[in-house]
Parts: structure tokens; C-alpha cells; sequence
């Protein structure tokens, strides 16, 4: 709870910035309905998934929380192009999360096509499947196959984006840090997990708008959760330009 206070105050700090992060990521939701209109199952996968590589998609709001905790006034410019400093390790990072976000919207579309035997319900159609109780089969079998691929890609990427942003360090570097840090606090990520599922999946209820404010939040939060979790200690001795 402290670090999503310290990403309400953050943004409030830059609102403008975090509102431009914000209304990318309700663009991309509303992307997502149009590319996938015919494709149901990969809108609900990537929409579930799309904001677990956050991290990697909100690299600028951390150089903004970067700035503001070193007194510095955070600029547009700058945060929209953090990700040159690191662009060959944070793409490794990307391509990763890529690949492991598209094997789970076809993962999902499989599932999807088992239990409606190949004819796919519209957008609509699909969210009242995953309310409807008759067909617990299809939401366990889902929920399940969502919650595996939810926990490796927040184990590996929970710390790992602002970590390079932040230090000289490679990917794989980075993201056996990030699973280190899941596995020897469980409790505590779980729960950060669970703050980030409840307040992304109320944000998109409403056509995906409450991104405008939350995604920015949570971006700023995420770059908090990785100042406290890694320990002082382990911290470059110069900050990050």
C-alpha cells in the first residue's frame, strides 16, 4: 500500500506524463477490441496480460520517478525516450515477455476452441461464458491456464524492467533477481499481485478508461516496489541520467 501512495503522489507530481502513459494504454485496449474483434479469446489473453508487461511498457514513467526522487523536474521528452539508454538489453526483456504473452492468448484461444467446439463466441458472448456457472469446466480450465502464465511472467518481470533502467545489468541478470525476490517474499508479492489484478480489472470495466489513471499509478508504484524490495545495499552508487 505504501508504494501505490508513493505512485498516486508521483503522479500527482506529473500529471500530464502520467496521463500520456494513461491514454496509450486505453489505446491499446481499444486496439486490442478491434485487431481481435473476431478473435474474442486473444482480446481476453492480452487484456489480462497486456498490463503484466507493464513494466516494460511504462520504462518512461519510471525515469519520471526517477526524477522526482532525485529533486529533478521530470520532462515529456525524456521519459518517452528512457528506453534508448538501454534499448539492447530492455528489447532482449521485451522480446521475452513477447513471446510468453502470445503463447498465452493462443494458449487461451485453444481453450476456448475445446470447449465451444471451434465456434467462437463474439466479445460479449465470452465474458458471459467466464460468469456463466454452467460452464465452471471452461473458467477452471482458464483461470488456471491464465494464473501459470500470470506467475512466471510476474516472477520474472516484477523488478526486472526498472532494475535495468536503473543499473548496469543484463536481462538475465535482472530476471533471476526478480524471481529471487518472489520466492524469498511470497506474501508480500502475492499481495502486490492481487492490489495490481483488482485494480487493472476494474479499470478496464469500463471500456478499458480507468488506464488513464491507473496504469500511469501503478507504472509510478513499480518503480517504488523495486527501491524497497532490493536492498539498499545492492544499489549503484550513481544514479541514472
Amino acid at each position: 500500500l505504501g508504494w501505490l501512495k508513493s505512485g498516486v503522489r508521483d503522479f500527482l507530481r506529473a500529471p500530464l506524463i502520467g496521463l500520456f502513459f494513461g491514454a496509450c494504454f486505453v489505446g491499446m485496449g481499444w486496439a486490442l477490441l478491434y485487431v481481435f474483434r473476431n478473435a474474442p479469446a486473444y482480446v481476453l489473453g492480452l487484456s489480462a496480460g497486456f498490463l503484466l508487461v507493464g513494466p516494460f511498457l511504462c520504462v518512461g514513467l519510471y525515469q519520471v520517478s526517477a526524477r522526482i526522487e532525485r529533486g529533478e523536474q521530470p520532462r515529456l521528452i525524456d521519459s518517452v525516450t528512457a528506453w534508448r539508454r538501454k534499448l539492447d538489453t530492455l528489447g532482449i526483456f521485451g522480446v521475452v515477455l513477447l513471446i510468453l504473452e502470445m503463447l498465452w492468448a493462443r494458449a487461451s484461444l485453444v481453450v476456448f476452441a475445446l470447449t465451444f467446439q471451434g465456434r467462437m463466441p463474439d466479445f460479449a458472448g465470452s465474458l458471459k461464458s467466464l460468469l456463466d456457472p454452467r460452464n465452471m469446466d471452461f473458467i477452471i480450465a482458464w483461470m488456471a491456464l491464465g494464473g501459470v502464465f500470470a506467475t512466471i511472467i510476474f516472477s520474472v518481470s516484477v523488478v526486472s524492467i526498472p532494475m535495468i533502467l536503473d543499473r548496469r545489468t543484463d536481462a538475465i541478470t535482472a530476471g533471476l533477481t526478480s524471481i529471487r525476490l518472489v520466492l524469498g517474499q511470497p506474501a508480500v508479492l502475492l499481495m502486490w499481485a492481487a492490489i495490481i489484478t483488482v485494480l487493472v480489472a476494474l479499470a478496464m470495466l469500463p471500456g478499458f478508461a480507468g488506464l488513464l489513471v491507473i496504469g500511469p499509478v501503478l507504472g509510478h508504484a513499480t518503480w517504488h516496489a523495486y527501491r524497497a524490495a532490493v536492498e539498499r545495499s545492492q544499489r549503484p552508487q550513481q544514479p541514472a541520467a
